[in-house]
């Protein structure tokens, strides 16, 4: 039997001050992650003159497929689209097979100069491309690959962010399974192979993902090293629709959208791994 005497338990139903300045900061996070690509897919249904009339407006005031189409009719657009899926795709495979290699070797074998070479693949990441873009162009042209896929692939076949990153990971694997893998005849390759790779798979989709992200998106490279519109990525060959004075914002919102499917799908496939590589990555 209860007392007037007792207290009651207080129920608290506001939050605290924290966590609604936590929620009004994660909310104007998502506000200005969102608002730019909300603008930019209705700014590919959208005319030229409703663009320019009202510019700040996220919907479109008369909606059109003009963007989509002329890419489609006034592109090879079949073709560019092929090129990026080849310069990316097959690029960010020769990145993971050549980046776990060399980090592999980094990490798990003994050799002299071992630490030298690691500093000298960290100091290249201080270096521009745009450095060493001239003294590549000249090469290639003295290789006769300008305008073809090995030029394109090629120069770009490995990371020094990917062998630090899977450095990094190879280094928090236990080295007893190393151990064990020799006792049972395991050489180098095999224990790279059977032991390594497997328990890598974190790190190597992020690599993966933020390889085929680059690459996809990279403007600078595709356009140097090609010369014709039958050879370009879908964003090198964008720039057909943009000039000095003049751009066509629509046909150029249309493809950063289409452009961006790809990606977004990538991302999907791999963000089990994703998160789980970037947090173990470096933590030893």
């Amino acid at each position: 039997m209860t007392t007037s005497t007792e207290r009651r338990p207080r129920v608290r139903l506001a939050l605290p001050p924290t966590r609604v300045v936590a929620w009004i900061l994660l909310g104007i996070g998502v506000v200005v992650a969102i608002v730019p690509f909300v603008w930019m897919v209705s700014g590919s249904f959208r005319t030229e003159a409703d663009l320019y009339g009202a510019p700040e407006s996220l919907f479109p005031g008369e909606w059109t497929i003009d963007g989509y189409i002329r890419i489609w009719t006034e592109l090879p657009f079949l073709r560019v689209v092929l090129n990026s899926f080849i310069f990316a795709g097959l690029t960010t495979l020769l990145c993971l097979l050549f980046d776990s290699m060399c980090a592999y070797a980094l990490a798990r074998m003994r050799f002299r100069g071992r630490k030298i070479a690691f500093w000298l693949v960290i100091a290249t990441l201080m270096i521009p491309a745009q450095v060493t873009l001239i003294p590549v162009f000249v090469e290639l042209f003295n290789l006769g690959w300008l305008n073809t896929y090995q030029g394109l692939i090629v120069p770009r076949a490995t990371s020094a962010f990917g062998i630090f990153m899977l450095r990094q990971f190879f280094l928090s694997i236990p080295t007893e399974l190393d151990e064990a893998a020799r006792i049972d005849g395991a050489g180098h390759l095999r224990i790279y192979a059977r032991v390594i790779l497997p328990l890598a798979k974190p790190a190597l989709a992020t690599l993966a993902v933020l390889h085929f992200m680059n690459l996809w998106n990279d403007l600078l490279w595709p356009l140097a090293m090609t010369s014709t519109t039958e050879m370009r990525t879908l964003p090198a060959a964008l720039t057909l629709f943009g000039g000095q004075h003049v751009n066509d914002h629509a046909v150029l919102l249309a493809g950063a959208t289409i452009s961006l499917l790809p990606l977004a799908l990538a991302f999907f496939l791999a963000q089990r791994y994703f998160v789980q590589g970037v947090a173990q990555t470096g933590l030893k």
